[in-house]
């Protein structure tokens, strides 16, 4: 108790709620630019290149960077924050909190649920390929048996049908590959909006000004990183032009929406981000989105293209370059973390 009375002391003298509703009002216009710059940026480049030579290259660059921001933003920001709220000293020093490491848990069923939602989709994924092949089998029997007359006639006819099983094949492992970036986009879109959500909320309700000063800068960049993670994933999934725009229409409102709502309930309940209340729901739902994140960027973003991607493999130089973009991103993200 006596910690908390010295942090009590710390946070008085910034304590401003004209001044802290300012920064907040401006925060929101300078953080909608910067996430609407980050997410159109990869998705505006991706439609002038396309078809270009290098396209796919340069796509498998920008998502293993993305894939660098997406789990340094999980590992180095949201998991610490959401740990450090739980172990506050308002709710560690009750039951059950103190009792139980809850953001580990938390963290755990992000992952598993984030599971879960892949194996789903996955197995739907699957079941739509095969329902295609077993329709091409049956055309190529009917072929063979139906033309045995003639048998160069046969042979021709065979040798047309099956290649068009092949092109009806490899047209299905687009798709199958296309469905499987639309699904991973979604579900890392939704982790990036719980994560959003809660910053957009703490910084809303906070009457910090000395928090919110740095606060400012430093997620102006943090979304401008973060978009180009998602952007760069949306890119390569090849949506349609009107889900892409929703989808970037999303992730730029949410946090400004995230402060206004703060700001709302800090008016409505007097709860600021130091509230107990405030800092268990903070806590756990930074746990969970922190476990949807972390999956996402080590399976589906990762090890799906360093170990399952056709154009990697076939391409050292490409291995290296996406290792280096992976590294960036990491960097460059946990770097924010000096300030966010």
């Amino acid at each position: 108790m006596t910690l908390c009375a010295v942090d009590s002391a710390r946070t008085l003298a910034c304590r401003d709620g004209h001044a802290a509703a300012t920064l907040k009002l401006i925060s929101m216009f300078v953080i909608f630019f910067t996430s609407v710059v980050g997410i159109s940026a990869p998705v505006m480049l991706a439609r002038v290149f396309h078809g270009k030579p290098l396209y796919d290259k340069a796509i498998l660059i920008i998502k293993c960077f993305a894939a660098g921001v997406i789990l340094s933003t999980s590992l180095v920001h949201v998991l610490p924050d959401a740990y450090d709220a739980l172990a506050d000293c308002q709710v560690s020093s009750h039951h059950p909190w103190k009792d139980f490491p809850f953001s580990g848990l938390i963290t755990l069923i992000g992952v598993l649920t984030a599971l879960l939602v892949d194996l789903t989709a996955t197995s739907h994924v699957d079941g739509y390929s095969h329902g295609h092949v077993h329709g091409s089998k049956e055309v190529t029997a009917y072929t063979r048996i139906g033309d045995s007359e003639d048998v160069r006639k046969s042979v021709v006819e065979i040798e047309v049908v099956e290649a068009g099983e092949e092109r009806r094949r490899l047209k299905d492992e687009e798709e199958m590959v296309k469905m499987k970036q639309r699904m991973v986009s979604q579900v890392l879109e939704i982790g990036i909006i719980f994560h959003s959500v809660i910053i957009g909320v703490t910084m809303g309700m906070s009457q910090n000004q000395c928090t919110i000063k740095p606060l400012v800068a430093a997620l102006a960049f943090h979304q401008i990183f973060e978009g180009m993670g998602l952007g760069g994933c949306i890119a390569q999934a090849g949506f349609k032009i009107g889900t892409t725009a929703y989808m970037c229409l999303m992730f730029s409102v949410t946090t400004p929406m995230g402060i206004m709502l703060g700001m709302i309930l800090f008016s409505i309940t007097g709860y600021d981000d130091s509230n107990p209340n405030a800092l268990i729901l903070e806590g756990l739902l930074g746990s969970l989105s922190s476990g949807i994140l972390i999956y996402m960027g080590l399976v589906d973003l990762i090890a799906l293209d360093f170990f399952h991607n056709k154009l990697m493999s076939s391409e050292t130089w490409l291995k290296k370059a996406s290792f280096l973009a992976l590294v960036l991103g990491s960097t460059f993200m946990s770097i924010l973390a000096l300030w966010a």
